[in-house]
């Protein structure tokens, strides 16, 4: 009898914790169903109900003059032997300087730290990395080669083929996420690591798991696991979003 109420007792233990995870799921990803819909109802507005509104697809052929600015730095390349990928990457200061790596977030590309790049150029080697499918970088189409241990192994490439064993390594938003990683999986390689807008994954992980509102909050995360609409969203009059 005692066994009997025993193994009871923990399948209804069993069964709450699965009724439990499968609510907060449902919550989270309820949440996200709900944003999509405003998002597909707000396209059908501007598209439908509002026809003079015009919608442009294309990409621009000539870059602004900014993004051709010398006084940012020499523009580079670099193919890594491993990988087979092309990086784009921007370089200032002087050669044999501490290298300071920058790392940029999304959806952003080199550019975002033309400030860093004037500011720091006189006491580091500064480089500007376009990340693998951002900017003038090579773009793999399977979503398989953007996992992260790939992005972080690209991060010790590129610092290697710059010639330095270790780095100054700055990270912003999902930058700042391979740059954590890297700082974990290498740490003999970095001097200084300067994270922004970013926690630790392992305290994000911990703290969201126990706090759905922190979910609910990143829900982005989960809109960007749909196929194909958040690129729609995205690209609609010209990538103005």
């Amino acid at each position: 009898m005692a066994r009997v109420l025993n193994n009871l007792l923990l399948f209804l233990i069993r069964l709450a914790l699965k009724i439990r995870v499968w609510g907060y799921w449902s919550l989270i990803y309820g949440y996200c169903a709900l944003c999509t819909t405003a998002a597909l109802l707000k396209l059908c507005w501007n598209i439908v109900l509002r026809p003079t509104t015009t919608f442009q697809w294309g990409i621009r052929e000539t870059p602004p003059a900014c993004l051709n600015d010398t006084s940012l730095g020499t523009h580079c390349y670099v193919r890594i032997k491993e990988s087979g990928l092309r990086f784009h990457y921007i370089a200032a200061g002087e050669r044999g300087k501490p290298l300071m790596l920058f790392l940029h977030g999304f959806p952003e590309f080199w550019f975002s730290w033309r400030y860093q790049l004037r500011e720091f150029k006189s006491e580091f080697r500064v480089v500007a990395v376009d990340m693998r499918g951002y900017g003038e970088s090579d773009l793999p189409l399977s979503t398989e080669s953007y996992q992260l241990d790939h992005l972080v192994t690209d991060v010790k490439d590129i610092v290697e083929y710059l010639g330095y064993n270790r780095c100054c390594l700055v990270g912003h938003d999902w930058g700042g996420t391979i740059a954590w990683l890297f700082a974990i999986h290498y740490p003999e390689m970095v001097t200084k690591l300067i994270v922004l807008n970013c926690p630790h994954p392992s305290v994000f992980t911990d703290y969201a798991l126990r706090h759905p509102s922190q979910l609910l909050k990143s829900s982005h995360f989960f809109f960007f696991q749909l196929p194909r609409f958040p690129e729609l969203m995205l690209s609609i009059n010209d990538f103005k979003v």
